[in-house]
Protein backbone atom coordinates (compact mmCIF):
# COMPACT_ATOMS: atom_id res chain seq x y z
CA UNK A 1 0.00 0.00 0.00
CA UNK A 2 1.25 3.46 -0.89
CA UNK A 3 1.00 6.59 1.23
CA UNK A 4 1.64 10.04 -0.21
CA UNK A 5 2.29 12.61 2.47
CA UNK A 6 3.44 16.15 3.03
CA UNK A 7 5.28 17.17 6.18
CA UNK A 8 6.10 20.71 7.20
CA UNK A 9 7.17 20.44 10.85
CA UNK A 10 8.19 16.77 10.67
CA UNK A 11 5.16 15.43 12.54
CA UNK A 12 3.53 13.82 9.50
CA UNK A 13 6.85 12.36 8.33
CA UNK A 14 7.47 10.91 11.79
CA UNK A 15 4.01 9.34 11.92
CA UNK A 16 4.26 7.95 8.38
CA UNK A 17 7.64 6.35 9.08
CA UNK A 18 6.41 4.88 12.37
CA UNK A 19 3.35 3.54 10.54
CA UNK A 20 5.62 1.97 7.93
CA UNK A 21 7.63 0.27 10.70
CA UNK A 22 4.41 -0.92 12.34
CA UNK A 23 3.30 -2.41 9.00
CA UNK A 24 6.62 -4.25 8.71
CA UNK A 25 6.08 -5.77 12.16
CA UNK A 26 2.55 -6.82 11.23
CA UNK A 27 3.75 -8.27 7.92
CA UNK A 28 6.45 -10.29 9.71
CA UNK A 29 3.85 -11.92 11.96
CA UNK A 30 1.35 -12.43 9.13
CA UNK A 31 2.42 -12.02 5.50
CA UNK A 32 -1.19 -11.16 4.56
CA UNK A 33 -0.69 -7.78 6.24
CA UNK A 34 0.44 -5.26 3.61
CA UNK A 35 3.67 -3.33 3.73
CA UNK A 36 3.68 0.44 3.27
CA UNK A 37 5.56 2.41 0.64
CA UNK A 38 6.02 6.10 1.44
CA UNK A 39 6.27 8.99 -1.01
CA UNK A 40 6.82 12.50 0.33
CA UNK A 41 5.37 15.32 -1.73
CA UNK A 42 7.07 18.68 -1.26
CA UNK A 43 7.12 22.11 -2.84
CA UNK A 44 9.57 21.23 -5.62
CA UNK A 45 8.27 17.71 -6.23
CA UNK A 46 7.80 17.02 -9.94
CA UNK A 47 4.20 16.57 -10.98
CA UNK A 48 3.65 13.09 -12.36
CA UNK A 49 0.72 10.78 -12.89
CA UNK A 50 0.30 8.15 -10.19
CA UNK A 51 -0.02 4.58 -11.45
CA UNK A 52 -1.22 2.77 -8.31
CA UNK A 53 -3.93 3.49 -5.74
CA UNK A 54 -2.71 5.43 -2.71
CA UNK A 55 -3.68 7.14 0.53
CA UNK A 56 -2.91 10.76 1.40
CA UNK A 57 -1.69 12.02 4.78
CA UNK A 58 -1.85 15.78 5.22
CA UNK A 59 -1.36 18.14 8.16
CA UNK A 60 -3.41 21.31 8.60
CA UNK A 61 -1.92 24.75 8.11
CA UNK A 62 -4.42 27.56 7.60
CA UNK A 63 -4.10 31.31 7.48
CA UNK A 64 -6.16 33.44 9.85
CA UNK A 65 -9.73 33.24 11.06
CA UNK A 66 -11.43 30.25 12.60
CA UNK A 67 -11.07 27.98 9.58
CA UNK A 68 -14.78 27.46 9.13
CA UNK A 69 -16.61 30.77 8.70
CA UNK A 70 -13.56 32.69 7.56
CA UNK A 71 -9.82 32.29 7.21
CA UNK A 72 -9.66 28.77 5.85
CA UNK A 73 -6.97 29.57 3.28
CA UNK A 74 -4.64 26.58 3.02
CA UNK A 75 -0.97 27.47 3.35
CA UNK A 76 2.20 25.39 3.08
CA UNK A 77 0.48 22.20 1.88
CA UNK A 78 -0.77 23.40 -1.52
CA UNK A 79 1.75 21.21 -3.35
CA UNK A 80 -0.24 18.13 -2.26
CA UNK A 81 -3.46 19.64 -3.62
CA UNK A 82 -1.68 20.43 -6.91
CA UNK A 83 -0.30 16.88 -7.06
CA UNK A 84 -3.76 15.39 -6.52
CA UNK A 85 -5.28 17.60 -9.23
CA UNK A 86 -2.52 16.83 -11.75
CA UNK A 87 -3.55 14.23 -14.31
CA UNK A 88 -6.57 13.35 -12.16
CA UNK A 89 -4.32 11.66 -9.58
CA UNK A 90 -7.13 12.16 -7.07
CA UNK A 91 -9.11 9.41 -8.82
CA UNK A 92 -6.58 6.87 -7.52
CA UNK A 93 -6.76 8.13 -3.95
CA UNK A 94 -8.44 5.66 -1.59
CA UNK A 95 -8.86 8.26 1.16
CA UNK A 96 -7.19 10.90 3.29
CA UNK A 97 -5.87 10.90 6.86
CA UNK A 98 -5.54 14.25 8.58
CA UNK A 99 -3.41 15.49 11.40
CA UNK A 100 -3.26 18.64 13.43
CA UNK A 101 -3.43 20.14 16.87
CA UNK A 102 -6.72 19.77 18.75
CA UNK A 103 -6.07 23.16 20.38
CA UNK A 104 -7.23 24.68 17.09
CA UNK A 105 -10.76 23.32 17.67
CA UNK A 106 -12.80 23.42 14.43
CA UNK A 107 -9.64 23.83 12.35
CA UNK A 108 -8.38 20.42 13.54
CA UNK A 109 -7.76 18.32 10.39
CA UNK A 110 -9.67 20.81 8.28
CA UNK A 111 -7.27 20.53 5.33
CA UNK A 112 -7.89 16.77 5.08
CA UNK A 113 -11.65 17.32 5.32
CA UNK A 114 -11.46 19.96 2.57
CA UNK A 115 -9.49 17.55 0.34
CA UNK A 116 -12.11 14.85 0.91
CA UNK A 117 -14.90 17.24 -0.06
CA UNK A 118 -13.11 18.75 -3.07
CA UNK A 119 -11.86 15.47 -4.56
CA UNK A 120 -14.74 13.25 -3.37
CA UNK A 121 -12.71 10.62 -1.55
CA UNK A 122 -13.25 9.54 2.07
CA UNK A 123 -11.83 11.20 5.15
CA UNK A 124 -10.61 8.01 6.84
CA UNK A 125 -9.04 9.01 10.13
CA UNK A 126 -7.16 11.62 12.13
CA UNK A 127 -4.43 11.83 14.71
CA UNK A 128 -2.99 14.65 16.75
CA UNK A 129 0.56 15.95 16.22
CA UNK A 130 2.88 12.89 16.00
CA UNK A 131 0.16 10.41 16.95
CA UNK A 132 0.18 7.62 19.52
CA UNK A 133 0.82 3.89 19.33
CA UNK A 134 -2.94 3.38 19.44
CA UNK A 135 -3.29 5.72 16.44
CA UNK A 136 -0.78 3.59 14.50
CA UNK A 137 -2.79 0.42 15.14
CA UNK A 138 -6.14 2.05 14.37
CA UNK A 139 -5.04 3.81 11.21
CA UNK A 140 -3.18 0.77 9.87
CA UNK A 141 -6.35 -1.30 10.31
CA UNK A 142 -8.45 1.37 8.57
CA UNK A 143 -6.03 1.55 5.63
CA UNK A 144 -5.83 -2.23 5.36
CA UNK A 145 -9.62 -2.52 5.35
CA UNK A 146 -9.89 0.25 2.74
CA UNK A 147 -7.81 -1.70 0.23
CA UNK A 148 -10.12 -4.74 0.27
Amino acid sequence: MTILYISISGNTRSFAKRLQEYAEQQHTSDSQNPLIQLKEIHENFPLETEQDPFFVFVPTYLEGGNGVDNGDQEILTESMREYLAFGDNFRKCLGVVGSGNKNFNRQYCLTAKQYAAQFDFPFLADYELRGTSADLETIYTILKNSTD
